[in-house]
C-alpha cells in the first residue's frame, strides 16, 4: 500500500511515523512545499492532559519528547500589575522547529521518504497513491482541490493578533492584560526553550485601528507592542517571524474524507490558540487515523469511515470548548474593569467545562483565594 502525506508539520510527520512503524512494508511518502528548516511562529504549548494522551498512546515517543520540553506547574494572570497564580495547570512547551526536527529524524530513521520544497498544484502530481492524507494546514491544497466534497466552513474572529518571540524568559504560561489610550491588549507568553519565549499580542479590532497598525511596518508594530508590554519584557525586544497581524479562522469541515483522501490537523479543523491545544488536536488526529488503519488494513474506505466515526465526537468537544474560549477573548476589553482575582476566575470559567467544585480539585490554592475574596463581600 502506498500513502502520500501532504504537509510535513507535526500532524503529517507523526502520522507518517506511526503508519510506517506499524506497517513497515507500506510505502509512506511526505511532500512539503517549504524547506525543512522553515516554520511559522515560535513555540507550541501543551497542557498536562495534552501530553498524557501521548504517554497513553505512544509511550516511547512521549519519553523522547519529554526530555526536550520546558515544563512548569502553574498558569499566571497579570492584570493591573498584580500576579494571580493558578495552581494545578501544568504545561510544557517546545520550539516548533525543534519539534519538527525531532519528528523528521524519527521518520527518516523509520524509512519515511520526505520531499521538501515541492509545492503541489494538482493531486495527480502524487501519482495515484492508495491513500492521500492532507496535513497541509489551514490553507490546505488538498482541501481546496476537493472543496465541494469536504464542505469546509470558516468563521473569522474579529480580534487581531501577531505571533512574536522574545529572549525574555518567563516563569510559566502567562496572560498579561494592558490598556493604553488606544484600547485593550493581551499578551499570551511562555518560554519554549531555556533562552526563548513565545509572545502573542492580541487586541480587538477597534484598538488595532486606533493604534494605527494597518499603516505600520513590521518594525513599527514591534516597537508599539514593546511599549505596551515594556514592564513585562524587561528590556528585551520582540522578534518577528512572519509576524503579520491576522484574524483567527475557526475552520470545520462537514465531511472528513473524500474518496481516498482524508484531512487531519489544521487542514481539517482549527482550535483557537487560547487553550493551547492546536498541536494536541493534530497529534490526536494522527494517532486516531493510524489506529483506524490498524483495524481496517488496506481497506481504505473502511479505515476512513472508522476514523471519522471514532474521532469526530471527541474532537468536537475540544473544538466547542476552544470556540467558547475564543469568544471570551473577543470581548476581553470589557472585562478589564474586574479585579485581578475576578478576571482570573472568569478566565478559568470561559470554556464552560469548569465548575467551582472541579476548580477546587484542580487548583485548590487559587480557589481558596477566590473564596476568601468572596467572603470579603466581592462577587465574581
Amino acid at each position: 500500500m502506498r500513502i502520500a502525506v501532504v504537509g510535513a508539520g507535526p500532524a503529517g510527520l507523526l502520522f507518517s511515523l506511526l503508519a510506517k512503524r506499524r506497517f513497515p512494508a507500506w510505502q509512506v511518502e511526505v511532500v512539503e512545499q517549504n524547506p525543512p528548516e522553515a516554520t511559522f511562529g515560535f513555540g507550541v504549548v501543551f497542557s498536562q492532559g495534552a501530553l498524557a494522551f501521548l504517554e497513553r498512546d505512544v509511550p516511547e515517543l512521549h519519553r523522547e519528547l519529554g526530555a526536550r520540553v520546558e515544563r512548569w506547574p502553574m498558569q499566571r494572570i497579570v492584570h493591573r500589575d498584580e500576579r494571580i497564580d493558578i495552581d494545578g495547570n501544568g504545561f510544557s512547551a517546545i520550539s516548533r522547529l525543534a519539534l519538527n526536527r525531532f519528528l523528521q529524524a524519527l521518520c527518516e530513521k523509520s524509512g519515511v521518504k520526505i520531499t521538501y520544497g515541492k509545492a503541489l498544484t494538482r493531486l495527480d502530481e502524487l501519482d495515484s497513491p492508495d491513500l492521500i492524507v492532507g496535513a497541509d494546514g489551514v490553507n490546505s491544497m488538498l482541501r481546496r482541490a476537493r472543496e465541494r466534497r469536504f464542505a469546509p466552513h470558516v468563521r473569522w474572529l474579529t480580534n487581531k493578533f501577531a505571533w512574536y518571540g522574545t529572549a525574555r524568559r518567563f516563569d510559566c504560561l502567562t496572560l498579561t492584560f494592558r490598556e493604553n489610550a488606544d484600547g485593550s491588549f493581551v499578551a499570551h507568553h511562555y518560554r519554549y526553550a531555556p533562552d526563548m519565549s513565545t509572545f502573542i499580542v492580541e487586541c480587538d479590532a477597534g484598538s488595532w485601528r486606533r493604534a494605527g497598525f494597518e499603516r505600520m511596518s513590521d518594525a513599527e508594530s514591534r516597537a508599539y507592542c514593546e511599549r505596551v508590554f515594556a514592564a513585562d519584557l524587561g528590556g528585551q525586544p520582540l522578534v518577528s517571524n512572519k509576524s503579520v497581524w491576522r484574524q483567527f479562522p475557526l475552520l470545520a469541515c462537514r465531511r472528513w474524507s473524500a474518496d481516498n483522501a482524508v484531512l487531519i490537523g489544521d487542514a481539517l479543523h482549527t482550535v483557537h490558540f487560547s487553550i493551547g491545544s492546536g498541536t494536541r488536536l493534530a497529534f490526536e488526529d494522527a494517532i486516531a487515523l493510524e489506529c483506524a488503519l490498524t483495524e481496517a488494513g488496506e481497506d481504505v474506505p473502511a479505515a476512513l469511515a472508522a476514523f471519522e466515526r471514532e474521532r469526530r465526537p471527541v474532537a468536537e468537544k475540544l473544538l466547542h470548548a476552544a470556540s467558547l474560549s475564543s469568544y471570551w477573548y473577543e470581548d476581553f476589553g470589557s472585562k478589564l474593569a474586574l479585579e485581578p482575582w475576578q478576571l482570573a476566575y472568569e478566565y478559568m470559567m470561559r470554556s464552560g467545562r469548569m465548575s467551582d467544585e472541579r476548580l477546587r480539585e484542580t487548583a485548590p490554592q487559587f480557589m481558596r483565594s477566590v473564596e476568601r475574596a468572596r467572603a470579603r463581600g466581592a462577587a465574581p
